[in-house]
């Protein structure tokens, strides 16, 4: 097991399909803990290329490579993953979304598939969503909880502009709003009164359960 994590993990990081594939797939079939494969190999993966990303020892081509092939992972993992929910656990609905202007989606992607896993039901918009897009699935969809997701110093406004967006249409107290990215800031989500700020997935999940009150 310990080996086919580390493989799984260094494939995601070098942006190896069929390695990672591979591993992903053989940890499945030998039923270890999907939530370890989630965590120990393919969000610590994430968690390393972020960072090397940050620090400029990794381009975006690079990212997007791996972002693809953690999305082919997660669809072995996720089946096994949802049948580890408890019956009755599900119901509150998560609104994910990357805002207007910005097409990165990687860690979107790992709160996605934690949330999931935690017992909710997700609804993910993709990149590149304006305010009203979003106000429109939240009438729609009457989610929980919103995540909110920027990558860029360029993007990171349009979470406030969001929140505003929700005040205006009298919906700002009917859901919980998270917010997350690279740029993104305790005190920036203090600013734009932002109801949690998640600096990674797992905490991204440990606050939407405080919120909804599953623990």
């Amino acid at each position: 097991m310990e080996e086919d994590l580390e493989i799984l993990k260094q494939a995601l990081i070098s942006a190896d399909r069929d390695a990672a594939v591979g591993a992903a797939q053989r940890l499945t079939d030998a039923e270890v803990d999907p939530k370890v494969i989630l965590e120990e190999g393919m969000s610590a993966a994430m968690f390393i290329l972020g960072d090397l990303w940050k620090r400029g020892e990794v381009f975006l081509p690079e990212v997007v490579a791996s972002a693809a092939i953690f999305k082919m992972c997660n669809a072995i993992v996720e089946p096994a993953l949802l049948a580890q929910r408890v019956e009755g656990d599900e119901g509150d609905l998560v609104l994910l979304a990357t805002v207007k202007g910005d097409l990165h989606d990687l860690g979107k992607n790992m709160v996605s598939a934690m949330m999931r896993t935690a017992g909710f039901e997700v609804t993910d918009l993709g990149k590149d969503n304006p305010p009203e897009k979003i106000i429109d699935a939240v009438r729609e969809l009457h989610p929980q909880v919103i995540g909110l997701s920027a990558l860029l110093t360029t993007t990171v406004g349009q979470q406030q502009q969001v929140i505003k967006a929700l005040e205006k249409e009298g919906l700002r107290d009917k859901v919980f709003v998270l917010v997350g990215g690279a740029p993104v800031t305790q005190d920036w989500a203090d600013e734009i009164k932002a109801d949690g700020y998640a600096p990674s997935a797992p905490e991204a999940v440990n606050i939407a359960k405080k919120l909804t009150g599953k623990v």
